[in-house]
């Protein structure tokens, strides 16, 4: 499977963006996708997840209640909705696909994608 993230893009703090993240190859049924990020010397961290239905999710504690993390199995796509951005969201986005969110939420990805740049200004 091929995960392609796009949306990425340099934005002030305080505003939104979207990535996508497409799969091609082999769809998006039965796994779950999340999201990472690694921002400069840092390691790579978990951002989000959803399961393959979509009606479990999870999120990391710093982007609760600002990102969005949902699905369209018809388009073999993810999206991540990114409101009230701030600077220390600064890094390249990953998508990957594992077996549950938790799993993803611990690491174990199956599959990685590229990455999208996202630079939040201040």
């Amino acid at each position: 499977v091929q995960l392609q993230a796009s949306g990425g893009g340099l934005v002030q703090a305080g505003d939104s963006l979207r990535l996508s993240c497409v799969a091609s190859g082999r769809t998006f049924t039965r796994v779950a996708v999340g999201w990472f990020r690694q921002a400069p010397g840092k390691e790579r961290e978990f951002v989000a997840a959803t399961s393959w239905s979509g009606s479990r999710t999870t999120y990391a504690h710093a982007v609760v209640g600002r990102f969005t993390i949902s699905r369209d199995n018809t388009k073999n796509t993810v999206y991540l909705q990114m409101l009230s951005l701030r600077p220390e969201d600064t890094a390249v986005y990953y998508c990957a696909v594992g077996l549950s969110t938790s799993t993803l939420q611990d690491g174990d990805v199956h599959y990685w994608g590229k990455g999208t740049q996202v630079t939040v200004s201040s």
